[in-house]
């Protein structure tokens, strides 16, 4: 009973101090720095590749039909998951290629940008690391895994990660995760019939 009540009072759970200080502590804000211009780069230059040159951008996806050709024949050991073949070939046989590498393209070349200047360091992490999952899953490893757990990582210090860039002055702005978003906390201090604060000795 007593580790019952437990849980329905304890509603959060601290962090270890260790945790609070790799991933939460502005002090590792220029480790975090060094990776993400690092993954951020990574991603700049590949979506630049696929963005300026033939094939993605260009020429109707021939590229990405290419590849999606390749890892959907019948002799391809690439994919071994059933649902993710079925998927690639569905997008194959309805020629989806031909925009889809543009959304490739420009999302790899945003997600550079994004974490090079420390913008929304976290989402744009996440996003890489879900690319990163897809070529994964499509037998494509080369660097792919590295990149992988290095945006897992980042996104685990999204709150410092971008200490050092945009995040700085962004995300207070919009509310997280030093203060609540500004125009919330005048309407809350402005609401009319709201009980003024105890008095202090």
């Amino acid at each position: 009973m007593s580790m019952l009540r437990s849980l329905k009072t304890q509603r959060e759970l601290p962090d270890p101090g260790f945790v609070r200080a790799a991933f939460g502590n502005t002090i590792t804000a220029p480790v975090w720095t060094a990776l993400r211009l690092y993954l951020g780069w990574q991603w700049l230059s590949a979506g630049w590749h696929k963005v300026s040159g033939d094939g993605w951008v260009n020429n109707g996806g021939a590229s990405l039909q290419g590849f999606w050709a390749r890892i959907t024949a019948p002799d391809a050991t690439t994919i071994h998951y059933g649902w993710y073949h079925n998927f690639i070939q569905y997008m194959l046989d309805h020629e989806w290629y031909s925009w889809f590498a543009k959304v490739v393209a420009y999302s790899e070349f945003l997600i550079g940008i994004a974490l090079i200047i420390g913008l929304f360091t976290g989402i744009a992490a996440l996003s890489g690391a879900f690319m990163n999952f897809n070529f994964m899953l499509a037998g494509s490893a080369s660097s792919n895994p590295v990149l992988f757990i290095l945006a897992i990582v980042i996104v685990m210090a999204w709150k410092v990660a971008g200490y050092i860039g945009v995040d700085r002055w962004l995300l207070p702005a919009v509310g997280t995760p030093w203060a609540p978003f500004p125009v919330a906390r005048q309407r809350g201090a402005a609401a009319p019939g709201a009980a003024a604060p105890p008095m202090r000795a």
